[in-house]
């Protein structure tokens, strides 16, 4: 490590801590794919997973689309989106591509669904925010 100046591998650390993605040992996943601490939600060709998070108030979620479709994220209800705006930046996803919400900073729950297949139950979920 003497040829790696200090401030490439400081940055190569905070990008990797940064990019970790696991979840702290005192929050563990609850069992049967329930409420989590994680911020992804992955839409797959079996739907989204997990269908409801808990996040923190200020929290950004992001949706990864894992499926070979694509893909159109907004706020219930359907076809307003009006009950969590936050969650319409998000849009419009095609396979492979990830978005992300606004800041989520009121306390509440959040449903959403895809605009193109609004009443597909397995593309709704649910984002709490506590």
């Amino acid at each position: 490590m003497k040829h790696i100046p200090k401030a490439v591998l400081i940055g190569t650390i905070a990008v990797t801590t940064a990019c970790s993605g696991s979840s702290s040992p005192s929050q563990p996943s609850p069992p049967g794919g329930g409420t989590s601490g994680g911020t992804t939600i992955t839409i797959t060709a079996s739907g989204v997973v997990p269908k409801e998070i808990q996040v923190s108030p200020g929290s950004r979620v992001t949706f990864v689309n894992n499926d070979t479709r694509q893909h159109d994220m907004a706020s219930d209800p359907h076809p307003d989106h009006s009950d969590c705006p936050e969650i319409n930046s998000v849009g419009f996803l095609q396979p492979g591509r990830s978005g992300m919400t606004d800041n989520l900073v009121t306390v509440r729950t959040c449903g959403y669904h895809d605009h193109d297949q609004p009443f597909t139950a397995n593309l709704q979920g649910r984002i709490v925010i506590r």
